[in-house]
């Protein structure tokens, strides 16, 4: 079966484990999926804040936004080689890290990030498409870019792998259409490069917002690389993952910066219409498309998370596509219910909920990557990630429960943002660092925790030999006590 017959094909896992004779793709795909979802407007819209919230002047802008792609996109690819070693949705690698019920506080965070995402980018989508009709209401616009994605989502990995492939040509093109455009044609205010100053506030505060745009993206990157040969190599994974999705976000991020500068007095897609006059509505569609691009990533990841949560609560039930399909409608309801409620006052509110989020991903992708990378070396016991009991995992791994609270506490001294400011961040000036603290806190504590807690265990920690490495079990190898039922 070639790319384009599996595109068109209802994806039938959901978070069981993909059988060797199934696995498919290269580690090239990875460049497309994650350049082609970022190329849209809410990564242009982030990018907009380094000059807008932040205050920087252009050139520091592109310093600040390229540093904390580039920082960032380094967990985010470090999660793709785990994809094909073991097959399985990130979110169920987790119970190795948490255990089974553990990873649950994890699991309902990521989900009610995926559904913020969405309605994100739903209500940027429904602006820019509503824009090119005057008169025409916000609401029915969110609606119609919200079921482009969901129609992917249904249909799940190929399909969503085959629309990002070809809007990482067609949102490439246009991108580098409208940056010409705007600097040959339309042309940029006299004083540009002297608008906004330099602030360490700003630098770090959009090194930080830059770094969580990639992080975000942690949570789902093994959901896109489980279906490769196990026999997929981590580096060429690890590259193809870093530079489509940081080459992704910076390009457009880059494109956000210069709107916030030459038409701070409008809104961002106002702002990108102005600029672009002429050619506008070629752009605001091409970048609305791509919205549906990351929104069925985030459906369909918020969708596998979803069912990994309710199948931890009700281990005997072995989900299938009717499942995710229904997950991914019902999510989208309330993303949709999100969108329409915030759509007012849609930036006021961003830059806080991308900074939450950044304060409780980043220990568990300290956590997650220490555990695969420096204790396990990539050897789970893929059979235990589906027992109730935890398996060799048990239900709950106290060292990973703790250091992840841990890993948001430590931060709460150093948080910068609207909603709270922390005593050592106002001590250094509104400086927001806890990402970093996070970081070099939550990373070693743990490595010794765990080290210590599997050299008690011993030799029973271990993973079974016939699973090291492979995640080659399907629905059809899962113990008949634990499928009972595939809907």
């Amino acid at each position: 079966m070639n790319d384009a017959e599996r595109a068109t094909r209802l994806e039938i896992h959901t978070i069981q484990p993909i059988a060797a004779h199934a696995r498919h793709g290269r580690a090239r795909d990875l460049f497309t999926i994650w350049f082609g979802s970022n190329v849209q407007l809410l990564t242009i819209a982030t990018g907009a804040l380094a000059v807008t919230v932040f205050g920087l002047s252009f050139t520091w802008a592109v310093v600040a936004l390229t540093v904390g792609n580039l920082v960032g996109g380094i967990f985010m690819a470090l999660h793709a080689a785990q994809g094909p070693t073991l097959g399985a949705p990130q979110m169920v690698q987790t119970r190795g890290q948490f255990g089974s019920i553990g990873a649950l506080l994890v699991i309902g965070i990521v989900i009610v990030m995926y559904v913020g995402l969405v309605s994100s980018n739903i209500v940027l989508g429904g602006a820019a498409l509503a824009s090119l009709t005057p008169g025409w209401a916000d609401t029915p616009s969110i609606v119609v870019v919200g079921v482009v994605g969901v129609v992917a989502a249904v249909y799940g990995h190929d399909l969503i792998h085959a629309y990002a492939r070809v809007m990482s040509y067609v949102s490439g093109v246009v991108l580098l259409i409208a940056a010409v455009w705007i600097v040959r044609v339309h042309g940029l205010p006299a004083d540009f490069l002297l608008r906004n100053t330099l602030s360490t506030t700003g630098l770090i505060g959009t090194i930080s917002v830059a770094a969580l745009w990639q992080i975000s993206y942690a949570p789902c990157v093994s959901d896109y690389t489980r279906y490769m040969p196990a026999d997929t190599g981590a580096v060429p994974a690890f590259w193809a993952s870093y530079w489509g999705s940081t080459l992704g976000s910076i390009l457009p991020m880059i494109l956000g910066a210069v709107v916030g500068l030459a038409a701070p007095q409008v809104g961002l897609v106002s702002g990108v219409a102005l600029l672009t006059a002429g050619i506008s509505p070629l752009v605001l569609i091409v970048f609305s498309v791509g919205i549906a691009a990351s929104n069925a990533i985030n459906l369909y990841c918020g969708a596998l998370a979803t069912l990994t949560f309710g199948q931890t609560l009700f281990p005997t039930w072995s989900p299938g596509p009717r499942s995710r399909t229904g997950v991914a409608l019902i999510l989208f309801g309330f993303a949709l219910a999100g969108a329409i409620l915030s759509k007012d006052s849609f930036l006021a509110h961003y830059e806080d909920f991308i900074l939450l989020l950044l304060y409780v991903l980043v220990p568990w992708t300290a956590i997650n990557l220490v555990d695969y990378y420096l204790l396990r070396h990539g050897k789970y016991d893929v059979e235990s990630f589906f027992r109730h009991d935890g398996g060799v995992y048990g239900r709950v791994n106290r060292a990973a429960v703790a250091c992840y609270f841990l890993g948001i506490l430590i931060q709460l001294p150093f948080i910068a943002s609207a909603l709270y400011t922390g005593p050592i961040a106002r001590a250094l000036g509104g400086i927001d660092l806890s990402w970093v603290v996070g970081l070099l806190v939550t990373s070693p504590t743990y490595y010794l925790l765990a080290k210590k807690a599997r050299s008690r265990q011993g030799a029973a920690a271990e993973p079974v030999a016939r699973h090291e490495g492979v995640g080659a079990i399907s629905v059809d190898d899962i113990p008949p006590d634990h499928k009972v039922f595939f809907i």
